[in-house]
């Protein structure tokens, strides 16, 4: 891909069907859970999503001794642990990229091992924080400390398996450190609560993490703030589908609300795992009109008009509200997302400059930002290698000219053919067939 990509406005508004990829944050999580049921026979992991973040979570898999076959013509992937140790190696040298998800779960996975582990990642991973998880597993009898001493990657972690036991945890920076920690719990030595100090971001995370656990046959137990699970040391093996990514829906359905047309996105329904479905009630509150059948949701745009949101629990979409939020008529207020500050970039300082580069007029504060539209322009768009930058900052492009996205390859970490759909929304009646 060019290092530039300019998005052409479109000349009417679209009437599309999309079928987006799998979710990230269902793939991650159910390869961790398939490679700890063991066996020889392991079951299908169908709609699997073929990214950079998850590639990066297959290839540390296999260093780790796990076999992973993949069959990406169908979009299937085996995991194969065999008998014996539930880590394979007894040491790893891992490094991901700058895949959040893959550095705080195989730093909890590896605490299952029997040897020392060593886990790295880019630049900007060497920035995001991850001493709460090693403080938790540090209660739970294992050694994990900040190589650099800052709190952040490179991680070691030394080990002879989880003990098991009481452990607290911050809730308050990621939810993926108290997810990782769910999911190795049952192969600790004994039973295990967790117990969350303080506010808990991104809570249907964790409903997600809980609910695939107990699809593989883990038993826990959830009460105000604590987790108790059971040491049952056994996933059963299954096959599991992998739902669409409601991250990546969000884009299309903000794209009818932009536009003022009509976009289904296929396969997410009120009963998905993800709650970034919830997405489209923000959407509906902005003027939009949303439909809901088995098929999936089918947003239509309408007079948009600003509102004031708090996105904790659906964060991920904080950068596709700010996109739409420029085409409503008064400002638009997000609150109580400090913590997306730590993901691939500072999301809220870059949400604020490349905004302000357009057009707009920003107000940042520490948890949020305060949206007013003002007549837009086109500009070249610095994306800081953060792929919801770049797909959330293309979307104005399809009202406002000269909207230029640098970098557009760094979509690959989540959805690789992104700009290639979102193309494909110039034909009315163009169903995706992806």
């Amino acid at each position: 891909m060019s290092d530039r990509l300019e998005i052409v406005p479109l000349t009417k508004p679209p009437h599309a069907t999309v079928r987006v990829p799998g979710s990230k944050s269902i793939t991650n999580r159910a390869l961790v859970l398939a490679a700890l049921a063991g066996d020889s026979f392991p079951g299908d992991l169908a709609g699997v999503l073929r990214s950079e973040d998850t590639e990066v979570m297959i290839e540390a898999l296999r260093t780790l001794g796990f076999a992973v076959e993949t069959d990406w013509r169908k979009n299937i992937v085996r995991v194969y642990r065999g008998e014996g140790a539930y880590i394979p190696a007894s040491e790893a040298n891992l490094f991901v990229a700058n895949s959040g998800t893959s550095m705080r779960f195989l730093t909890a996975l590896v605490s299952l091992g029997h040897g020392r582990y060593r886990l790295d990642g880019v630049s900007r991973m060497r920035e995001r924080p991850i001493g709460d998880l090693l403080a938790a597993l540090g209660q739970l009898g294992v050694r994990a400390w900040c190589e650099l001493g800052n709190g952040c990657p490179p991680v070691v972690v030394e080990t002879e398996g989880l003990s098991g036991g009481r452990a607290h945890i911050r809730g308050d920076v990621s939810s993926q450190f108290l997810s990782g920690l769910l999911m190795v719990a049952p192969f600790a030595r004994t039973d295990v609560t967790l117990e969350v100090e303080g506010s808990m971001v991104s809570e249907p995370y964790v409903s997600m993490t809980i609910a695939m656990m107990k699809r593989w046959g883990a038993e826990v137990e959830v009460k105000v703030r604590s987790f108790h699970i059971r040491a049952t040391h056994q996933y059963r093996l299954c096959d599991y589908t992998i739902e669409p990514d409601a991250s990546a829906a969000s884009y299309f359905w903000a794209a009818a609300g932009i536009t003022g047309g009509e976009v289904t996105v296929l396969g997410l329904t009120s009963n998905s795992l993800q709650g970034d479905v919830r997405f489209v009630e923000v959407l509906e509150d902005m003027g939009c009109t949303v439909v809901r059948d088995e098929k999936g949701f089918t947003v239509r745009g309408g007079s948009l008009h600003g509102i004031d949101v708090d996105m904790n629990d659906i964060s991920d979409t904080v950068m596709t509200l700010a996109a739409v939020a420029c085409f409503a008529e008064g400002p638009t207020t997000i609150r109580n997302v400090a913590h997306i500050r730590h993901k691939e970039t500072d999301r809220l300082a870059a949400l604020a400059a490349e905004l302000r580069r357009v057009g707009a007029q920003v107000d940042e504060f520490a948890d949020g930002l305060t949206i007013t539209p003002r007549p837009l322009h086109g500009a070249e768009i610095e994306t800081y290698n953060d792929h919801r930058m770049a797909m959330s900052m293309a979307l104005i492009g399809l009202r406002v000219p000269g909207i230029v996205i640098k970098n557009p390859g760094c979509v690959a970490k989540t959805y690789p053919h992104f700009f290639t759909d979102l193309e494909r929304l110039r034909d009315e009646s163009q169903e995706d067939k992806s």
